[in-house]
């Protein structure tokens, strides 16, 4: 057997590591910002040239980014996600929605779009099959996968430029879309599936709970003790979720 060449230290930079961590523990949600600050536009184009750069399945590249400067524009979606908010309060779901208004003056806010067509890029029958279905099912799980990779490319951009950020998903519900999309001119087939907020941070941003390596790590097989029960999922919910989501992670009992 060919013994490798490979110099050891070549896949051992700390040092890089180190650094790309420190912009990984940077990227702090915070969802009210410096409402007069003005993000410069060569900054969206970093940001968003990080997201270009994001892998993605077939290479498709299934995503495009909006950077929403019209004040209406920014009106109507956060009218809309506060609408959101209002109707699931009257569904009683008992989950501890944000508020919105901070999206509204938010100094940088980047709308993210999924193009669904290119489902047709991984693979599928495009039959009507059952089997059809499932592999459409999965075809758009990697669909969302390669856009939230890219999401999340942005989002670190934006921490490394020292930006507070916030990741905003309430925005699939067809009510959104269908104010959304004409008022961005979003064709047929494209969906907006996210929200990027992000500027100087209002109030200092804190790290929110995360579970342990050990918690979310297995070496070969599944590691059972890690395991949760439909009931320890709901007793969670019930006991930890609102603490986890708004609270300082050294704040959390």
């Amino acid at each position: 057997m060919a013994r490798s060449t490979l110099d050891p230290e070549q896949f051992n930079n700390v040092a890089r590591y180190d650094a790309f961590m420190d912009v990984v523990r940077s990227r702090m949600t915070n969802r009210e910002f410096v409402a007069d600050y003005t993000v410069p536009k060569h900054h969206f184009e970093m940001i968003l040239e990080a997201a270009r750069h994001a892998p993605s399945g077939a290479n498709a590249q299934p995503w495009h980014y909006i950077v929403l400067r019209d004040p209406a524009a920014r009106e109507t979606l956060t009218k809309c996600l506060l609408d959101e908010q209002q109707h699931r309060a009257r569904l009683k779901m008992g989950f501890p929605t944000p508020n919105y208004r901070g999206v509204k003056t938010a100094p940088g806010l980047i709308v993210v779009c999924c193009d669904y067509r290119f489902i047709r890029a991984f693979p599928v029958v495009l039959d009507g099959s059952e089997e059809d279905k499932l592999y459409q099912q999965n075809a758009e799980r990697i669909l969302l996968q390669s856009v939230a990779a890219s999401t999340m490319s942005a989002h670190l951009a934006a921490a490394a430029l020292g930006y507070a950020v916030w990741w905003i998903t309430a925005i699939g519900q067809e009510g959104i879309q269908a104010k959304m999309r004409p008022l961005l001119g979003v064709p047929e087939g494209i969906g907006i599936i996210d929200v990027m907020c992000f500027g100087p941070p209002l109030k200092p941003s804190y790290k929110r709970w995360k579970k342990k390596l050990k918690e979310i790590m297995s070496w070969d097989r599944f590691n059972a003790q890690n395991y949760m029960t439909i009931e320890q999922i709901d007793d969670w919910i019930r006991n930890m979720r609102h603490k986890v989501m708004y609270r300082d992670e050294r704040k959390v009992d």
